[in-house]
């Protein structure tokens, strides 16, 4: 009983484990470590959020199983916000769904609509989930290149022709975890049309629809017309209003695919709590200043890091959406690829990044860079990189700098 088990095998080694394992020894051998791996936000919700919570908490009723597909009250607002924010209209009891975070929602409609053996098309690289929700399943993953543009769609076309079997989804993720690429509706629109003429299911993972820096809000793919007759679209709480740990999501769009979610989610959890869900009404119906001003709180955080690692010789492009940096790895450094640059960045300087391997091969000469330190810890981070850097200078050797990071 010693072989492991078929879906285990096709998960590869987690490539982020040794970078948390060198953090986690760094932690407890009391040495400082700025955390910039993980998307993990460090602002408390809004406080009339918070007071809904405590509030529904107290009421003994609401302690009891939840409704799997979210309460009503809590799949209307989420339409309410797509009517407002995308001018996209959506009945909520048809078109939505609430999810234990995105993640989760991705991960069981990938089990709900894929059969072993098919052709999926994901970005490369990406969020993790978007493809291994579908290697679980029993999927194959084609790569397509991450930037919307020409690029992707020649690739989608290529895909169609020479994959066998066909496809018979796409993920998009755009603003991207990692690269922070943004898309137009203009692009969606192409995807749409390919979609509707290939009779391919589009998921589009819209957790960062709030974190943008330009003048112009990331669209909705649904807000293409005939985008619900192939696209579902997956929202969370947890950047918008900083809720990540109470994993609080949605899916809207197809009716077909709502359906094949709500079902398979009524075999495996009785939605979130309660609490989490009225709480989370208030948060979608309430002031929204609060989104704003976290909007905000990103763009400065993004500028001074920016700033500072420009200083240190680094140069990494302006992200124009989510809470990540995608930084190519400084050319001393580049041959040493992406984890061992992440170990000798935490050994040295003492900040933690995620490599960009971990997010698929395309993601090898990469780091992404989490906003989520205030700004002091940011430049106290980009100080340290400047040592760091200035330390090795152009003249380390790639021998040199491995024996470092061990």
């Amino acid at each position: 009983m010693t072989e492991e088990f078929h879906r285990i095998r096709r998960l590869p080694p987690y490539v982020f484990a040794e970078v948390n394992k060198a953090k986690a020894a760094a932690r407890a051998a009391g040495e400082d470590i700025i955390d910039l791996g993980m998307g993990n936000p460090d602002s408390a919700p809004p406080a009339h959020v918070v007071q809904k919570l405590v509030e529904s908490v107290g009421n003994p009723r609401a302690h009891g199983y939840s409704v799997s597909r979210g309460i009503p009250g809590l799949r209307k607002a989420q339409a309410n916000y797509y009517e407002r924010r995308f001018n996209v209209s959506l009945n909520p009891e048809t078109e939505v769904i609430a999810t234990l975070g995105s993640k989760e929602g991705l991960a069981n409609l990938s089990a709900a609509i894929t059969s072993p053996g098919d052709t999926i098309l994901v970005p490369n690289p990406s969020y993790p989930i978007h493809q291994f929700g579908f290697i679980i399943a029993g999927a194959s993953v084609r790569s397509i290149p991450a930037t919307p543009d020409e690029d992707m769609l020649r690739a989608l076309d290529r895909a169609v022709r020479h994959s066998v079997p066909k496809p018979t989804a796409l993920i998009v993720n755009f603003p991207s975890n990692p690269t922070a690429f943004t898309a137009s509706l203009d692009f969606y629109k192409e995807l749409v049309a390919f979609a509707r003429r290939e009779n391919i299911w589009i998921l589009s993972d819209l957790a960062y629809a709030e974190i943008y820096f330009g003048d112009e809000p990331p669209p909705s793919i649904l807000a293409v017309p005939g985008a619900k007759d192939v696209a579902v679209e997956f929202t969370s709480m947890s950047k918008t209003y900083s809720m990540a740990g109470w994993r609080m999501g949605f899916a809207v769009g197809n009716p077909q695919l709502i359906q094949a979610l709500t079902r398979i989610k009524s075999y495996l959890d009785y939605g979130a709590f309660t609490p989490i869900q009225v709480a989370s009404v208030a948060a979608l119906n309430g002031p929204q200043d609060y989104v704003s001003d976290i909007r905000g709180m990103y763009r400065e955080r993004r500028d001074v890091l920016l700033r500072g690692l420009k200083s240190a010789g680094w140069d990494v492009p302006a992200p124009d959406g989510s809470m990540f940096a995608w930084a190519p790895i400084p050319p001393a450094f580049a041959e040493m690829g992406s984890v061992a640059f992440s170990k000798l960045l935490l050994k040295e300087a003492g900040v933690a990044v995620a490599p960009g391997l971990g997010f698929g091969e395309y993601g090898e000469g990469f780091v992404r860079i989490g906003l989520v330190e205030n700004t002091q810890r940011l430049r106290q981070a980009t100080r340290a990189i400047k040592t760091f850097m200035s330390r090795h200078g152009s003249g380390a050797t790639l021998s040199d700098l491995l024996g470092a990071s061990k």
